[in-house]
This record gives structure tokens, sequence and C-alpha cells, in this order.
């Protein structure tokens, strides 16, 4: 749940630093930082606390000059949530400063052999391992900054998102990325770096989506990507539909009422262009209908939301396509040997197109000779650049927590691909066809209408608020319904 933020250009970074953050509290977090750097100075604020203490914190000392700096907020796992188990990280010199989403699953290991070297640790995080490795590697004083996080990622086993800086090469960032989600939005002049689209849309709608164990070395002019060995890599520039707006709460009281309200609409976008001439059209499906044809079993890999919607694909499936539907956690998919093959279809679904257990599933079954198909909500994410094709679902920025909008448009889209599928197959006839088309043109005025009486919904949430439990039941379809409405 943790949150990367990072800014390099000539504009005062210290602003930009906390408006990103902001942008990125939704992930809930305990605690917040930034490093920055000026001329030769490194300098680290951080706190544990609310976003709001962190300024507060920096509002007390003289005005900070600086234009390249990274910032983070933090949700505790290695150590308790604390100002010295906060983000950044520095080395014993304090010349270099960290920050990292993810695990490193070797870090006692690795921390025991850097106090044996002599390396001394401010925090109990399993994150401080790495500003430490980076400062031993570049102890060798004709190791460059690059050279020396690539070192340090060659060491690290499990997964991470990385922003580095330091005073010795005070002009750079540099980013690596192992199974956690990280972007970088290209500005006029200047660049960003940040864990989830929100943070960067206000800012560029250009977007690199960082690979698989790939690194970028950042500068004001210039972006250098590599893979893990060094090797250039080279990278399409992701155009972001999203505004700025669109991600803003639009008079509303919280994020999610407003993504609620915007269901109809999204709805609407995820339909429009893909019904024509009583057909179903998906133009970047990119599978073969001949080899869809083929298909004779499907399996939904996901999890949590995404699990749910695939629960009601495997109904959907079955009684349209009449063939055989599983839905598994992707998180159990990858570790037990899956029995798959070349007539299977494998539909991850990732609202974000970054679950890093759903990635790890679409991995496995594309080495088990299965296609993969991907159901997301961001155009030339990991997952999407991954399978063999995919279905995106227009639904725009989910800032809140409980999904809404992103689980109505991934429903509308297992639901297209089913119809597309039975007609393919020939288990659904061309007039029944129509008819489920029809119904689901119908469908954003219907959420409409339910909308309308939201004064209802208000007077029976009055009601019910202060109940200690609920119980949630459904039947068929309506069964993954009452789990997404118990989660």
């Amino acid at each position: 749940m943790c949150g990367i933020f990072g800014y390099i250009g000539n504009k005062e970074c210290i602003s930009l630093l906390i408006e990103g953050l902001k942008k990125l509290e939704y992930r809930g977090y305990d605690s917040a930082g930034v490093a920055v750097l000026n001329n030769d100075l490194l300098i680290v604020e951080k706190c544990a606390g609310k976003i709001t203490e962190l300024e507060k914190l920096m509002s007390g000392n003289p005005p900070i000059e600086s234009h390249i700096g990274i910032a983070h907020t933090r949700w505790a796992t290695h150590g308790r949530p604390s100002t010295e188990n906060s983000h950044p990280h520095t080395d014993c010199k304090e010349e270099i400063a960290v920050v990292h989403n993810g695990i490193v699953e070797n870090y006692l290991q690795l921390r025991r052999d850097l106090c044996a070297d002599g390396h001394i640790f401010k925090s109990t995080t399993d994150t401080e391992v790495i500003s430490h490795l980076i400062e031993k590697h570049l102890s060798d004083e004709s190791m460059s900054l690059e050279e020396a996080v690539r070192k340090t990622v060659g060491e690290i086993i499990g997964s991470f998102a990385i922003a580095v800086i330091s005073k010795r090469e005070p002009d750079k960032i540099i980013v690596a990325k192992r199974g956690s989600p990280l972007k970088i939005g290209l500005g006029d002049g200047e660049t960003f770096i940040a864990s989830d689209i929100p943070a960067l849309i206000k800012y560029t709608g250009k977007v690199i989506f960082l690979g698989e164990e790939e690194m970028a070395v950042i500068t004001k002019t210039n972006i250098k990507i590599t893979d893990f060995a060094g090797k250039p890599v080279t990278k399409e520039v992701t155009l972001v539909s999203w505004d700025p707006v669109s991600a803003e709460k639009g008079g509303y009281a919280h994020f999610m009422l407003k993504e609620i309200h915007e269901q109809p609409g999204a709805i609407r976008d995820t339909i429009a262009d893909r019904i024509k001439d009583n057909c179903i059209h998906f133009e970047e499906l990119e599978i073969d209908k001949k080899e869809l044809a083929k298909v004779n079993r499907i399996v939904f890999t996901a999890c949590g939301t995404s699990w749910h919607a695939g629960l009601i694909g495997e109904y959907l499936i079955e009684q349209f396509v009449k063939i055989p539907c599983e839905v598994e956690y992707a998180a159990e998919f990858r570790y037990r040997h899956p029995v798959v093959d070349d007539n299977t279809l494998v539909i991850a679904i990732s609202q974000s197109g970054e679950t890093a257990d759903t990635m790890g599933a679409v991995w496995e079954a594309k080495s088990r000779g299965a296609k993969v198909l991907s159901i997301c909500n961001v155009v030339g994410s990991s997952i999407a650049r991954e399978s063999d094709g995919v279905l995106y679902t227009y639904a725009g920025p989910e800032i809140g927590v409980a999904s809404t909008k992103a689980f109505t448009t991934q429903i509308v889209v297992i639901y297209l691909f089913s119809i597309m599928l039975g007609v393919l197959k020939g288990s659904i006839t061309a007039n029944e066809a129509e008819k489920m088309m029809k119904d689901m043109y119908e469908l954003p005025q219907k959420v409409e209408l339910i909308l309308a009486n939201e004064t209802k919904v208000e007077a029976l949430a009055e009601k019910l608020y202060k109940s200690t439990n609920a119980l949630y039941l459904g039947r068929g379809k309506g069964f993954p319904i009452a789990l997404e409405g118990a989660l």
C-alpha cells in the first residue's frame, strides 16, 4: 500500500513532492517523508502520521530550494510505524537516500553481513539494507551510482520498486523495479516518477511503464532505461487519457461517492464502439477468432474485487459458452502447478494492470502454453503488455479503496466477451445475442434510476450504519455480488 513520488526538473520540488504524496493518500499509510538534494546537501525530513504532519515539520525550517527529490508514504510491514522506520532511508554517511515499495525477503542475512562490515543501522525496516548496499558498492570510487544500484538489485531477493538519489551524483534519480509498479511521467523539461497514475495526471499524460527487472537513470534532459544486466531497453510512451479533473472529488464528499455516481458514464464508455451492427467487436483483443474457437476451458485469475468479477464470469461463461470454467486466486495459481494447455484461455483481471500476484499468474499460465487475455483499466500497464490480448474497462481513475465503477465495468466487459464467445462457439443464436446486447445498451439508464433514489439509500444507511455485523445473501450470480458487498 506504500506510495512513491519523485521529481527532477527546473521547479522548486518540495511542494510538488508533498502534492504528489497527497494524491497517493488513498493507498493507506502510517508515515511519510521526503529527501531532496540542494547542491552538496542531502536533506531528509520524515515523520510518523499524516502528510499534514510532514508539512508542519517542513514549514518550521528555513525554505529549502531544490529541483530534485523523492518522497514516500509507508504502510508498516517490517518495523513499527515510527519516524526512524519512515522512508526515505539513508546510508551511514547520509549521502544516499532510498524509497522502496515491496519486501526484501533476504534482508536479515543482508543486514547481518552489512553489520559485520561495520555498517550502522538506524531503523528496523527491510528497506534500509538497500541504502547500505549501495553505499558498500560506492566505496569503490570508480563505480557510478547506476552501477552500484545495479549490483544492489542483483543481491536483493523479493519484490521492489525503488528510487535513489545521492550527493555523489546530484543530477539524477535512479529507479528500478521488480514486482511492484513504477511509472515515469514525461513533462516539458521535467520528469516525474510515481507508483500510481493518479499522482502523475495533474502534470502529464505521457507515461512510461517501467517493466520487470528494468531500471532507469533519469536526468533533467534524458531517460536511459536498461534491464538489470545493463542491456538498453526501448520503451513506448503511453498516453494516459485521464484528465486531472477526473481524479478530483468534483464537489462530492469523498471519492467513493463520486465514483458511485460515475458508474453510468463508465459503463457507457466501456460499451461504446464495441457493439456494432448487432455484433460485438473488441479491437484491442489481438487473439485470433480461430484460436478462440479452439478454447475448450477458461480459467479466471485475479485477487480481491477482481476475483469476485471472475466468479460472475464463471457463471456467464458456463451459461453462454457451455465450456468448463473455473476461478483461481492469483496468489495461489502459480504455486499449485496448474493444469493448463494451448486450448485453455486464462483471463487475468486487474483494475490497475499492475497487481503483483496476478502478474505472476500471467507468467505461470504463459509458461505452460495457455493463451492469456487480460481485463484491465490502465492502457499499457504491465499485465496488459504481458498478455496475448487485452480488454480494457474505460472506468477512468478509481481512487476509492472500495471498488465501484471498476468492478461494474469489469462485469460489463466479461458479459460482452461471454456473448461474443457464445456466438463464436454456436451456443448462442444471433437473436439471443441481439436481445442481450439491447439489454446492455439499457444498463446505464437503469443504473441512473438507482442513483436517482440516493435519498432513500441514505435513509436506509442511517438506520443500519451502527450495526455491528451484516449478512449478505445471494444465489447464482448474486452470490459473488454478495461476496463483494461483504468485502
